[in-house]
């Protein structure tokens, strides 16, 4: 799933740690983080108040740790992690598993009961049927008969889970879960705590193109984040929202796909049909109060399509821009809560 934004922060992002003195204002900052994790990148910017004792090395140590602990958790690239460990076992055997996986799964398993499937972090077999993963490798076309029956085996009712103790557990050998959909949320959630933990309440967080915000910037004005334009030959920014307490995830198909005898698939499945989706929406950005529910809402919308999705965000309350494909280009719409973070 591609998840590219452009931000509009005035960022100049050059190496892992980077300090820019004012020293007529008496601070020191803005702090800038940046290093990998996830199998993408991440970027930090941090206004530390000159009465803060905390050393650039320390934040940066404990960003570190924070996303280091969730890749070990989480990853499906690395065999020893819990989400591999489980999707190693046999069907009917319980794992315990740590907080963090849980708090994630839980919510993953929250929102495919409210979009009735149309998000499942259970169709990581049907993904690789397709060919696709961090790279899409597609020599042909899947057996239809081979979709339908992978599609019968999976799903997120398969998936049981326990909250005392904390464990799960797989009904069936297809299930192969995949929390790329949501884990880099999360982990954009845990890095803000860090920072919170540390009083530092002024920052801009971005992991894979996943966002948080609080505060302000060095000159007291609010965040501004852009986003990108769905035009496949240029980068170009759509829309400049402002940010002062909010998290944001944009997903979209209009640079991940790939073309075979003519016909183009997208880079999305969706978990009900076991297909590539074929709507218009070209684009969907989601507000809301954590990085995790951005993310995942995202992806859930993204499969929705523009009508259903539309209608399932006016449902919830949710802050939804999207972007639709039509005969003459592109056009927007956004769902009533997404209104007071347009930029004036």
């Amino acid at each position: 799933m591609l998840r590219r934004i452009l931000i509009l922060a005035t960022l100049i992002l050059v190496g892992t740690i980077a300090y820019l003195n004012h020293a007529s204002k008496g601070q020191i900052g803005p702090l800038l983080l940046s290093g990998s994790t996830m199998g993408t990148t991440y970027h930090l910017k941090v206004i530390v108040p000159p009465e803060s004792q905390l050393k650039a090395e320390e934040i940066s140590k404990q960003v570190s740790a924070s996303l280091d602990k969730i890749d070990r958790l989480m990853s499906t690239y690395k065999e020893d992690s819990e989400v591999s460990r489980f999707n190693a076992l046999p069907t009917n055997q319980w794992l315990a598993i740590s907080e963090p996986t849980y708090h994630v799964i839980n919510a993953a398993l929250r929102y495919s009961a409210m979009s009735d499937g149309a998000f499942d972090i259970t169709v990581g077999k049907l993904v690789n049927l397709w060919g696709f993963g961090p790279t899409i490798n597609v020599n042909a076309i899947p057996d239809a008969k081979n979709i339908d029956q992978l599609r019968r085996k999976i799903g997120y009712t398969k998936l049981q889970i326990h909250s005392e103790p904390m464990e799960i557990l797989k009904e069936s050998d297809a299930i192969y879960i995949d929390l790329s959909a949501i884990a880099k949320g999360y982990a954009v959630d845990a890095v803000a705590s860090v920072l919170e933990q540390n009083a530092l309440q002024n920052y801009m967080i971005e992991i894979g193109g996943e966002i948080r915000t609080s505060g302000h910037k060095q000159t007291g004005q609010p965040w501004w984040i852009g986003i990108e334009s769905p035009v496949t030959d240029q980068r170009s920014v759509q829309k400049v929202l402002h940010l002062q307490q909010s998290a944001m995830a944009t997903s979209g198909d209009y640079r991940n796909y790939f073309e075979h005898n003519g016909q183009r698939f997208s880079h999305t499945i969706d978990p009900r049909t076991g297909y590539p989706i074929t709507h218009t929406l070209a684009s969907v950005t989601v507000l809301a109060e954590t990085c995790m529910d951005a993310d995942a809402l995202a992806t859930l919308l993204t499969v929705l399509g523009p009508e259903s999705g539309m209608k399932f965000a006016e449902q919830h309350n949710l802050a939804v821009f999207m972007i639709i494909k039509t005969s003459d280009g592109f056009k927007e719409k956004s769902s009533s809560a997404f209104t007071p973070f347009l930029k004036q």
